[in-house]
């Protein structure tokens, strides 16, 4: 037995033996199962279609028809540092995407060369500053929660970002291999152009908040140009490594994102919501650290940290513990480092994980002290 197949039969031992002695007549555990089937099902319902299936099919047009060197031009480790971070810091501004849908994205640029520093600061960045984030965040929370957001989120990517690359100091110039190595196919610029335009603008107009029949109609004719460019513009060869390198990021991304929103679903009925508001009810370190696990570890669906957040406040939540899981909730969650340990690997995904949760205490304690 390969040590493939040792993890797999520990787990399902480990499985095994934890429904067997766990007895199902037990309200707090038949309610921490339909809690986890729930989040599922919501998640499925409301992110397949229109968040995650269009960030795989952007992730494998990147890995198709990107080249490498343009990713090394902006975010690879012999750029400029002021330069590759700032591009990557900004880059999800338009995109209203959660913790979860910008991975198949940042899987994709890592793929195709970018440093590890610039592709974690866009990882953290990119579900905490887009547009409609901003916006929702400053009308329901207030504008001085919504300004510190931008400013330490933006801050605190490069910072991630800065840390990650000293820690480890891998060679970016070579590039960052990821399920094999995709040379980029040869297409027309211009219609390269509006390929991309196309599947990125699905996602802007799903997080738009317009009348539905004509955000869906918007949605439709973007699907439509996209369908177009694939089936009249392109190679059919070109076209079928498009869906082959999609369906390689769908196949390795989606499963472990399926288990960790279980499990996310799972654990929340025993996070009793009394113990932590009264923790976070100050601005100490101990609260702060706290507000920052808390966000880390529970996934937020896009954009609902914002009203959790703002019944948590009325319940005694401090502004800055606010603040700390404000930034760390939409950087992080269960299913997201699950599928950031498949791209990374562990010793990686572990720092990058503390780095978050340390910096969003930091900014934290720091925004709780100066408001």
């Amino acid at each position: 037995m390969n040590k493939r197949d040792q993890k797999i039969f520990a787990l399902l031992l480990g499985a095994f033996l934890f429904f067997y002695f766990m007895p199902l007549e037990s309200v707090l555990f038949a309610g921490a199962l339909l809690s986890g089937l729930e989040l599922l099902n919501e998640y499925v319902r409301e992110h397949i279609l229109t968040c995650l299936l269009p960030a795989f099919f952007i992730a494998g047009a990147i890995a198709t028809f990107v080249k490498k060197e343009f990713i090394l031009r902006f975010l690879g480790g012999g750029v400029k540092k002021y330069i590759s971070y700032s591009v990557a810091s900004i880059s999800g501004l338009f995109l209203a995407v959660c913790s979860c849908t910008i991975l198949p994205i940042f899987a994709g640029i890592r793929q195709r060369g970018a440093g590890l520093g610039p592709a974690t600061t866009f990882l953290f960045s990119g579900p905490a500053i887009n547009v409609a984030a901003i916006l929702l965040t400053t009308s329901v929370l207030g504008v001085k929660i919504g300004v510190g957001r931008i400013v330490a989120s933006v801050i605190l990517a490069v910072f991630v970002g800065i840390s990650m690359h000293l820690i480890f100091r891998e060679k970016t110039e070579e590039g960052q291999l990821f399920m094999g190595e995709s040379r980029g196919v040869e297409v027309k610029k211009s219609v390269l152009f509006f390929f991309f335009l196309a599947l990125l603008g699905f996602l802007v107009v799903n997080g738009l908040s317009i009348d539905e029949m004509v955000k869906y109609a918007l949605m439709a004719l973007l699907v439509a140009v996209v369908v177009f460019i694939a089936v009249f513009k392109f190679k059919k060869e070109s076209t079928l490594q498009w869906l082959t390198e999609t369906w390689n990021f769908t196949k390795l991304l989606l499963p472990l994102l399926f288990v960790g929103v279980f499990i996310a679903g799972f654990v929340m009925p025993f996070v009793p919501e009394e113990l932590v508001t009264s923790i976070v009810g100050n601005n100490s370190l101990l609260a702060n650290f706290v507000a920052s696990i808390f966000g880390a570890f529970m996934y937020f669906s896009t954009l609902t940290e914002i009203p959790i957040l703002r019944e948590l406040i009325d319940k005694g939540m401090s502004d800055g513990p606010a603040l700390a899981l404000l930034l760390a909730g939409p950087s992080l969650s269960l299913p997201n480092m699950l599928v950031i340990r498949s791209v990374l690997g562990n010793k990686k995904t572990a720092v990058y994980v503390l780095l978050v949760i340390f910096y969003s205490t930091l900014a934290g304690l720091i925004f709780g002290y100066i408001l």
